[in-house]
């Protein structure tokens, strides 16, 4: 088996070489010469005195502007006449950037709503990417509706869009009877660059018609024979005399706040006699501040004490049944997402998510010339922090031991100590478009230290050629289970992660090769992992076709993608072989099929002890071995199908769906709650307490999303998780279950709305609801009013476990945030 699996994947790889000489010696389809306005930087004038943003642009300070013009539409066409013109024009004064789009349009045609900032994408839209370094590494992008409501963050190249990032600016649009005009002012301030006479920034313009096929406009060509954006970028220069000034940035914050939860009555002698009762904690008031410190145009510094890092919005529900690895959560608190993009790296060594409720934190990032650079630490008393329940048990612990010394309570250690984190993060351009660098993390904590020391690379090889590497080093001092002996020992652990990957993408044809593995004793606290003592390796190919607008199929998309996972004891894991159609069709909709065969082992030293580690008995619950019956192992071949498609149909609706059919996936034993208890022959005969036993199954899943926007305010979206998995050998479910979420938004102005988010979990039969009331008008100053509940319906009472018919509620939340930025130059 090993050896057929080995040849299918070295086969793969085989088909993706020989692509190499077709993706690198394709004809340059619309490649041109550019004329000169294009290949020669622009100038860009100096305005006597600022325009008025509001939009219009009859001010005479725009006759002054310098214009672009003569825009290629580059999707779905390529390097084509645009389907309607769009002009640009550029201008600056000492503390601005001034842009304004003129887009020629039917009024009533036009794609444009109130929306909330960053979710504009669906409407028309205009933008600009700023490569403010020159260095064909990174740009700031800024978009704007033909409203003026703005979406902005960065592109990085080799990792694509974060669109977390939010800069000050001001914008406004128009629609009038020829299209419309979108106004811009931009400060100086807000930009990170290199200053100084005669600097070149590299710059973008584009146009996006929804309508259209999703038809991208450019004032630059774009060659799909070249993987990077930012080296076919135009120029922008003479912006000189620039007030460089330094700058001090204040967020002060208040929050109060009321919280209420569910507990039992004090005094109960018998758990099950206790109805439980709502208690209201006292009202909580939390001031916070952040600030940030602007010595250069290069560099800034952040500082935030006792920050309010409390999130308006909570984390998307996701299915965690039958999961054996943690889920990964995006940053979403403004503080980390400053600059956030100097920290990744190939493998995830900072992830700031770790880093729960810091007391303060201090950060500092910049580029000076080739070296970009970050610094920053935290004093986190999430650790310690524990909750009303945990502190409960340790006070009623600490009683116990007044009378009986010899008592050990948990966590009295910990309770409200501090872990401190630092990390730096140093990279040097080299060459045009390559890059060194090296990543430090340190976590420190009662009985949790780890220290972290990798180096990383990006190389472009040429124009559709990258290769890109990071290896880490760790050690840590904690506790580590060991299978094969069945303890947990506080000890030194040393471990050792990489990553590494060989990118070629051509017009048509690209291929991929990629592997990353970690060690046992890899940690990486700061950062985040799924899983260790494993190794991943695949092998990707694939096509795209030319887009043509005239057909019913616009184009398709096909790749295939063997990948083989291994432990360092040269133990297979799994392998499997995705294959992938797409179809792009009319009216921006897509259809999509792939088949996936595999191949999965589990181990029972990934789960507990082996049986190597003490005598045990694999057929009981006493003294019983971690997996049931003779073998220590399970292994399943996979079969999965899954058909997709969506469409972006109209202003109005969107929708997308798919469906997967998974046979041959394993349920892993563990339960799923008081509705789906452990259903595998083990635990059918000898209860909850038997011996995992793993088994194959057929896993049925569906993931579908409807939005629809009857008003240019109005914006309502229902979404839904399905799963279902039935075990094959004693034919019963081990779990169904659906996450549906209904949020609907009504947007009063682009910084005013009202939003209501309904989560329900039927796994637990939960129910979560969010209401906020919101005015943010622009970054760091904002206003929340919230409502949070969390109910249960018709589920067991956690303490007398007879069903509650209907709703109990488990815990709400009343909250009003406030912060203010206080912004001063000197």
């Amino acid at each position: 088996m090993k050896l057929s699996l080995s040849i299918l994947f070295i086969l793969a790889i085989a088909l993706c070489v020989n692509a190499q000489t077709v993706a690198t010696t394709e004809t340059a389809k619309g490649a041109f010469v550019l004329p000169t306005e294009k290949s020669s930087p622009v100038t860009i004038p100096k305005f006597d005195k600022p325009p008025v943003i509001d939009g219009k642009l009859d001010e005479e300070v725009w006759q002054k502007a310098v214009v672009l013009k003569d825009f290629y539409q580059i999707q779905p066409g390529d390097n084509t006449p645009p389907s309607k013109p769009t002009a640009v024009l550029l201008g600056y004064d000492p503390q601005f950037l001034y842009i304004a789009f003129k887009a020629t349009d039917e009024p009533d045609k036009i794609r444009a709503t109130i929306a909330k900032r960053d979710n504009i994408w669906q409407d028309d839209y205009v933008g600009v990417m700023l490569d403010t370094f020159n260095d064909k590494r990174k740009a700031f992008e800024v978009f704007f509706n033909p409203h003026g409501i703005q979406g902005d963050g960065i592109l990085t190249e080799g990792r694509g869009e974060d669109m977390s990032v939010d800069l000050l600016m001001e914008s406004k649009g128009i629609v009038h009877e020829t299209g419309f005009d979108v106004e811009i002012a931009i400060p100086f301030k807000s930009l990170r660059f290199e200053a100084g006479k005669g600097k070149l920034w590299g710059a973008h313009f584009f146009r996006r018609i929804q309508r259209f096929e999703r038809e991208m406009d450019s004032w630059m060509p774009f060659s799909r024979s070249i993987d990077s954006q930012l080296s076919q970028a135009g120029h922008l220069t003479g912006l000189e005399d620039l007030s460089v000034e330094r700058t001090i940035e204040l967020i002060p914050s208040v929050t109060v706040s009321q919280n209420s939860r569910f507990v039992g009555n004090f005094g109960v002698l018998d758990p099950k006699t206790d109805p439980g009762r709502i208690v209201n904690e006292p009202v909580g008031l939390d001031l916070g501040l952040t600030a940030k410190f602007i010595p250069s145009s290069a560099v800034t510094i952040d500082l935030a004490v006792n920050p309010d890092f409390a999130q308006v919005e909570a984390d998307q529900l996701v299915v965690t049944a039958n999961q054996r690895f943690p889920i990964f959560f995006p940053e979403k608190r403004p503080f980390f997402l400053e600059g956030i993009d100097i920290f990744q790296t190939p493998i995830t060594a900072v992830h700031t998510r770790s880093i729960v409720d810091p007391d303060f934190a201090v950060k500092t990032t910049g580029k000076l010339g080739r070296n970009t650079f970050g610094l920053m630490v935290a004093s986190d008393n999430g650790p310690g922090n524990l909750s009303a329940d945990d502190r409960g048990n340790l006070n009623g612990c600490l009683e116990k031991r007044f009378l009986d010394p010899k008592t050990l309570c948990n966590n009295e250690r910990i309770l409200d100590k501090n872990a401190y984190i630092g990390v730096l993060r140093l990279k040097r351009d080299v060459g045009k478009e390559n890059s060194i660098g090296m990543v430090v993390t340190s976590y420190n904590f009662i009985e949790k230290h780890n220290q972290v020391l990798g180096i990383d690379g990006r190389f472009r090889l040429d124009k559709q050629t990258t290769l890109t590497f990071q290896t880490l080093g760790t050690t840590s001092r904690n506790f580590f289970f060991d299978p094969n002996d069945g303890e947990t020992r506080y000890r030194t652990g040393n471990g050792f992660g990489y990553a590494t990957s060989y990118n070629v993408s051509g017009r048509n044809w690209g291929w991929e090769l990629y592997g990353e593995g970690f060690t046992q004793d890899y940690r990486a606290d700061v950062g985040f992992v799924q899983r260790t003592n494993s190794n991943f390796n695949y092998g990707f190919l694939r096509y795209n076709s030319d887009p043509n607008t005239k057909k019913k199929i616009i184009s398709f998309h096909w790749h295939s993608m063997v990948h083989i996972d291994y432990d360092w004891q040269g133990r297979m894991y799994t392998w499997e072989n995705e294959n992938l159609v797409e179809l792009q069709l009319p009216r921006n909709s897509w259809v999509g099929v792939w088949w996936e065969p595999g191949y999965e082992r589990l181990f029972d030293h990934e789960f507990g002890p082996t049986r190597e580690a003490k005598p045990c008995n694999p057929f009981a619950v006493e003294n019983k071995c971690t997996f049931y019956g003779e073998n220590n192992e399970r292994a399943s071949d996979k079969q999965h199908l899954s058909f997709y498609a969506g469409s972006n149909y109209s202003k109005k609706i969107q929708i997308n769906g798919q469906v997967t059919q998974r046979w041959g996936h394993f349920d892993l034993d563990f339960g799923n709650g008081d509705k789906y208890p452990r259903v595998s022959p083990a635990a059918l005969l000898l209860g909850d307490k038997a011996p995992l036993d793993p088994g194959r199954g057929s896993l049925l899943q569906f993931n579908g999303n409807v939005t629809y926007q009857p008003t240019n305010e109005l914006r309502a979206q229902f979404s839904i998780n399905s799963q279902r998995l039935r075990r094959y050998d004693t034919d019963r479910i081990a779990y169904n279950i659906q996450i549906m979420t209904l949020r609907g938004t009504y947007q009063f102005t682009k910084a005013t709305f009202a939003r209501l988010i309904l989560d329900y979990n039927t796994l637990n039969s939960r129910l979560r609801s969010q209401a906020l009331f919101g005015w943010t008008p622009s970054p760091g100053t904002a206003f929340y009013a919230g409502y949070n509940d969390d109910l249960n319906y018709d589920t067991l009472h956690p303490f007398t476990r007879n069903v509650v018919p209907g709703f109990r509620r488990n815990a709400r939340t009343f909250f009003i945030k406030m912060s203010y930025l206080i912004r001063k130059g000197f």
